[in-house]
């Protein structure tokens, strides 16, 4: 019988706990972006920038718990926050004029969660 380990990224772990303790603190938009990045590996979720463009317009504050894929174009600026992004979507949001983020710089910015849409 073959046993596999179970790997955890520590970096995962860590911004989950800490979404979860802003969460009990201020606002409880952050308790959904934790349970969303304590999904299996399999269910965790995975947006292109084409979804961000079609959902959000100008100046919008997006999080994405998960991994932002570089798919599609983007035609406007938007501050995305996410736990992953792949150089090319980092690349086509800042040449939009938006910026890229962590999840938990946004959580510290804005503790209370006012005017952040969560895209899955």
């Amino acid at each position: 019988m073959v046993r596999t380990i179970r790997y955890e990224n520590p970096a995962r772990l860590d911004v989950i706990q800490q979404l979860k303790k802003a969460s009990k603190e201020d606002s409880a938009i952050w308790e959904r972006v934790a349970k969303e990045l304590s999904r299996s590996r399999r269910q965790r979720r995975e947006v292109n920038i084409h979804k961000i463009n079609r959902f959000t317009q100008d100046g919008d504050i997006i999080v994405v718990p998960g991994k932002v894929l570089g798919d599609g174009d983007i035609d406007h600026s938007v501050i995305v926050a996410a736990f992953q992004f792949t150089e090319g979507a980092k690349i086509k949001i800042e040449s939009a004029g938006g910026s890229h983020k962590s999840i938990l710089d946004i959580a510290k910015e804005n503790p209370s969660g006012t005017n952040i849409k969560i895209i899955c």
